[in-house]
């Protein structure tokens, strides 16, 4: 498929940088397989970046934010308002993502992809709105073509803006759980009961009303099954402006590292375009939505940590990152067997 907005990407399969990497993690002074998936992870990042002895370098946290048009009716247990509040409450430092971009030094962009609130312009926060949020999905396409075009060319060029070799995603937006369940259903063929989850703490009662307006909206958008159709359908502007990012981030050969329910969405979208992209992911976490697992079935993912989480912001990615530095740096600092003096297996 030919597409400008959309980058051919090669895969990244190389036996013979395969072959290095295996050779050195084999040749560390450990017994074969010891150090488990963390083996597994060093030779991913290998791969991802070209080389034996990979370095993440200015890892880029970037938050996308947006508000849902379908919220209005009673998706989430929290009002849109909270979504323009979060954004204030990351660029204050005081969300749990900011506490943690701090503890691990990673570099916090809080993206205003179209949140229904005018920001004052400062550090850390980009301005490309599209709209002040989509527009209804149970009424008609969240977004026009135009503007799902738009909001993947920006999430590019935000990317493309940045240094470093790692991107960490986040996403913020009451109501986008819907966005992403909607998109599972359609792009997996998973039935919409069981993509559909609690998101912000629904209650038995709100959950089922929330299964039966998706329903709805899958039925009102039943030719929207290619995955551009299907992002402008069900909406999110931030999650059309992850998928930008991460084709950008893929482009680049930057290590991709995957919070939760929404930005696997977001990588869901963009696998169906460019399959050769997964290769270039870091699955963080499996989060306590519903739905997450399934999500990382459909993708094919294996997440480093299960501990239950279930906030967004790119908790998990940022909570996984050490798990990435240490891989890295194990295998360029632990001594091999020749270079320690052990003797190795017989």
């Amino acid at each position: 498929m030919t597409n400008p907005l959309i980058p051919d990407l090669p895969s990244l399969q190389d036996p013979a940088l395969a072959a290095a990497l295996q050779r050195r993690i084999d040749q560390k002074t450990k017994p074969l397989g010891s150090l488990g998936r963390l083996e597994a992870l060093m030779l991913r990042l290998g791969l991802i970046l070209g080389s034996e002895a990979p370095c993440l370098v200015e890892p880029q946290l970037i938050v996308f934010a947006g508000d849902h048009g379908l919220a209005a009716r009673g998706v989430s247990a929290y009002p849109s308002d909270v979504s323009w509040q979060m954004v204030e409450n990351f660029l204050a430092g005081g969300a749990a993502v900011s506490v943690l971009a701090r503890q691990h030094g990673l570099a916090l962009t809080v993206v205003d992809a179209g949140v229904a609130h005018d920001f004052a312009p400062r550090p850390g926060l980009v301005v490309a709105k599209i709209a002040p949020g989509t527009a209804d999905s149970a009424g008609g396409p969240a977004m026009s073509a135009a503007q799902c075009t738009q909001a993947i060319a920006r999430g590019r060029e935000i990317v493309g803006q940045r240094p470093g070799n790692a991107l960490l995603l986040g996403e913020m937006g009451i109501g986008n759980t819907s966005a992403a369940a909607l998109l599972l259903a359609r792009l997996a063929g998973i039935e919409i009961g069981q993509c559909t989850g609690r998101g912000t703490g629904l209650d038995d009662a709100q959950l089922q009303r929330k299964t039966a307006i998706l329903a709805g909206v899958l039925r009102l958008h039943e030719h929207a099954v290619e995955p551009l159709d299907a992002l402008a359908a069900f909406g999110g502007f931030e999650i059309a402006m992850m998928v930008g990012a991460v084709l950008q981030a893929a482009l680049e050969r930057r290590v991709i590292v995957v919070d939760g329910f929404i930005s696997s969405a977001a990588v869901l979208v963009a696998a169906r375009l460019r399959p050769a992209l997964l290769e270039r992911c870091v699955f963080a976490h499996c989060s306590n939505e519903r739905a997450h697992r399934a999500m990382l079935a459909a993708l094919g993912a294996e997440p480093l940590l299960d501990l239950g989480l279930r906030l967004g912001e790119g908790s998990g990615a940022a909570l996984a990152w050490p798990l990435l530095q240490s891989a890295c740096r194990i295998l360029a600092e632990m001594a091999s067997f020749d270079s320690a003096g052990v003797s190795g297996p017989r």
